[in-house]
């Protein structure tokens, strides 16, 4: 990569400090808070109704009196002459105590001893939930919530969190502590995939990209190749140099590959194909966007590479049964005299062509070579995720994406994971009675169709290039990043999709 004192270089980049604070957490789970040292802070789940713990030293009228009446997302502080502060988190009604419910709370208690870094949080009987899952859970919502990106600070107020005590009954802490380092690589793979999208894009272009899979591939297991302009131009790939043509970056498509640790006599395991848009940084080309806070957070318009890298670096710790192939299509996406323009036709992978109506419709362009690359290897299913629409965002708010597809069983599927993650994911029509928008007179399809129905124009473009292949495609424009911490979601990007995309590939059966 080019030498310059502002870049990171990819071998720094995999070890960010937030990347290395998530790692560094030590979280145990323990019969009693101060077993594995003293705590800076204690924290108490508390629900609407029940007992509150003596040890938090006041009842509950007194909590009632302070505002605190145990609803889900409350907290409270209650400082001490000496010794930890101890903090009353609110556990909700006993009806809604669900798994989603505790890995909030466990957020939230993060966040309101925000001060100390040695933590323990008290699990009584609140939640009947399986000691497995409940480390799994209080772990995620406690290493997501402290997450801050501080690579480029000279100096940070943050305190990072060292240790995480989890007190629960003594015949639990086998299980919960199974439970606790999946939880902690789930959020490793979720800070990973926030790290790559808060970068700027001065800081992590293409090529550095591909240099950190390299590095993050050595680390987890993964076969990665790297593909750079030449060869990209040898493979046809026509959209990514379309969109390429005003930079003076390079192109880089990145291909990974996960087998999973399988004996002789084990069956082929199921195939599952991520195809994630990397534009680095999106300036609209030469429909430029205007200049507003969305354009400044064009730097996360590769959340989905982001998101489908930092799954992959999950996989073998997991011990995922699937075998996953990713394609990450990165480049960003300048104006500038050697720029596609407005009526360029462009020849897709596998001969294709489209005309360019709008350059900032360049994510559906570089998603189309890599589903065609996908389709060639004829995996059992494709998902892809990408910060493709506005439309998306506009229909369905920052909180869930949009999700579309040509098989209702693998979206199901991934449905199945948003729950179980808690990143909320909708459907909306793949409605084909739409698709004449996209006809062209100068080429086989046109990359924009109408101003209606953003989002599903674009999922019918990348129908195209599908074929029969069960797919699903997630549209995650909306919920890339939030403006303030907001329960486990911390302010900046989100790494949204990554748990997702995760949970989908430990569990996904094939489907027809």
């Amino acid at each position: 990569m080019p030498s310059s004192d502002y870049k990171l270089i990819p071998a720094t980049f995999s070890a960010t400090p937030s990347l290395v604070a998530a790692q560094a957490v030590t979280v145990t789970a323990v019969a009693e808070a101060g077993d594995s040292g003293v705590p800076g802070a204690i924290g108490f789940l508390i629900g609407t109704t029940g007992a509150v713990p003596a040890a938090l030293g006041i009842d509950r009228d007194a909590l009632t009196r302070a505002g605190f009446d145990g609803k889900a997302g409350q907290s409270l502080v209650i400082p001490q002459a000496s010794g930890p502060e101890l903090v009353a988190v609110g556990a909700g009604d006993a009806a809604d105590q669900s798994e989603a419910v505790l890995r909030d709370a466990a957020a939230v208690f993060t966040r309101a001893a925000r001060r100390a870094e040695n933590l323990a949080l008290v699990i009584g009987g609140e939640f009947a939930i399986a000691p497995n899952t409940l480390g799994r859970l209080v772990a995620e919502g406690a290493l997501l919530a402290r997450y801050r990106y501080t690579e480029l600070k000279s100096t940070s107020k943050h305190v990072a969190l060292s240790t995480l005590q989890i007190v629960v009954a003594a015949d639990q802490i086998d299980d919960v502590t199974a439970g606790i380092r999946t939880g902690q690589i789930l959020a490793q793979a979720a800070n990973l995939a926030r790290d790559l999208a808060n970068t700027p894009p001065g800081h992590l272009t293409a090529t550095d990209l591909g240099d950190v899979a390299v590095a993050l591939g050595a680390e987890h297991g993964l076969t990665v190749e790297v593909c750079d302009k030449k060869q990209v131009t040898e493979l046809g790939l026509g959209g990514l140099l379309g969109v390429n043509a005003g930079s003076v970056e390079e192109p880089r498509m990145i291909k990974i590959s996960y087998t999973p640790r399988t004996s002789e006599a084990t069956a082929a395991p199921a195939q599952l194909t991520l195809v994630g848009k990397g534009i680095m940084y999106d300036s609209g080309g030469i429909s430029l966007k205007p200049s507003d806070p969305m354009h400044l957070a064009m730097k996360m318009d590769m959340a989905g590479a982001g998101a489908v890298l930092a799954t992959m670096t999950a996989l073998q710790d997991l011990d995922c049964p699937t075998a996953v192939t990713a394609f990450l299509m990165c480049t960003d996406n300048m104006p500038s005299g050697s720029a596609m323009k407005l009526g360029d036709v462009l020849t897709i992978r596998g001969g294709t062509t489209v005309e360019v109506k709008n350059t900032d419709a360049e994510g559906r362009l570089v998603l189309a070579d890599a589903l065609v690359l996908a389709g060639e290897e004829s995996p059992d299913a494709i998902v892809d995720i990408a910060t493709l629409t506005g439309a998306a965002m506009m229909a369905l708010g920052l909180r869930t994406a949009a999700v579309l597809g040509n098989n209702q069983a693998l979206i199901d599927q991934a449905g199945a994971a948003a729950l179980a993650t808690d990143e909320s994911i909708w459907q909306l029509p793949l409605e084909r009675r739409y698709r004449d928008q996209l006809n062209s007179d100068v080429a086989d399809m046109s990359n924009m169709g109408g101003k209606f129905a953003g989002a599903t124009l674009a999922a019918l473009f990348l129908a195209d290039f599908v074929g029969d292949i069960p797919w699903a495609h997630l549209d995650i424009a909306g919920t890339m990043q939030v403006d303030a911490d907001d329960v486990w979601r911390s302010k900046g990007a989100t790494g949204f999709g990554t748990r997702l995309l995760i949970d989908l590939a430990l569990n996904f059966t094939p489907v027809k």
